[in-house]
């Protein structure tokens, strides 16, 4: 198993990647390539990524759960 803080920098990582890409592709959705978007996704982001992070938090542990038995399921 990973060590707890290296899994704590991944999950800062990559719910920072996440929060960016996806609050940048989704506000792109709703507002087209304008300065408007450009204006707003920085604030969409910032609101999204210590959502991200702490949801992060409790959805992990699910999802390593759920990674594990499927894998023990599909090795038989």
């Amino acid at each position: 198993m990973i060590d707890r803080p290296t899994l704590l920098l991944a999950q800062l990582l990559i719910t920072l990647m996440m929060a960016l890409s996806m609050s940048g592709i989704m506000s792109l959705i709703a507002l087209g390539p304008t300065a408007e978007w450009l204006r707003i996704w920085p604030r969409q982001f910032i609101i999204a990524w210590p959502i991200a992070f702490v949801l992060t938090l409790f959805v992990s542990r699910l999802g390593f759960y759920l990674a594990h038995r499927l894998r023990k399921l599909s090795a038989r």
